[in-house]
């Protein structure tokens, strides 16, 4: 897992635009990186600020949230690379590669000097622990990361040990 600053400072670090996108919703978004490569430019809910996975682990259908920030970010990329159906594309229209993606998510950290390993499940795993971090219930997490149980998500959602302060000791 990594922090929430070396999680912003990955993607502040990443001039690329579409690799700042990339990592902006891996990480966001909590994505798995095929859910990520099988977007389409439709499955960015503007209005509404969500982001439609469609067909994901288990053949299953999911929300996850939209940033502003990363909106803004997408219209200035959708306007300069015109994808034509895939929202990350690489050359003559095919889908964008998983390796493309890792080396993308590992130079980010490494221009950050993150020294501990990070990929683009990193992100996904970060994203679960932050959110619980900030409050947010287990159940929506589930819902979020696309898990059918919460034993799963729980799995990825380390209780941070910055939080037990926050639980009121018993006798006391």
């Amino acid at each position: 897992m990594i922090s929430v600053e070396e999680a912003k400072a990955m993607i502040v670090a990443t001039e690329n635009l579409k690799h700042k996108c990339i990592i902006s919703i891996l990480y966001s978004g909590g994505l798995r990186r095929n859910e990520l490569l099988n977007l389409k430019i439709k499955d960015i809910d503007s209005k509404r600020m969500l982001i439609h996975v469609k067909n994901g682990k288990g053949e299953k259908d999911k929300f996850t949230l939209l940033n502003n920030a990363v909106l803004t970010n997408l219209i200035k990329y959708y306007t300069k690379e015109k994808p034509v159906k895939l929202l990350f594309e690489g050359s003559k229209g095919v889908p964008y590669s998983v390796s493309s993606v890792k080396k993308i998510v590992d130079k980010a950290a490494s221009l950050v000097e993150i020294k501990k390993k990070v990929t683009p499940h990193t992100l996904r795993h970060s994203f679960a622990t932050h959110l619980l971090e900030a409050g947010t219930d287990l159940r929506h997490i589930q819902v979020l990361l696309g898990h059918n149980s919460s034993k799963t998500s729980e799995i990825y959602t380390d209780v941070p040990k910055k939080s037990f302060k926050n639980i009121r000791k018993l006798l006391d």
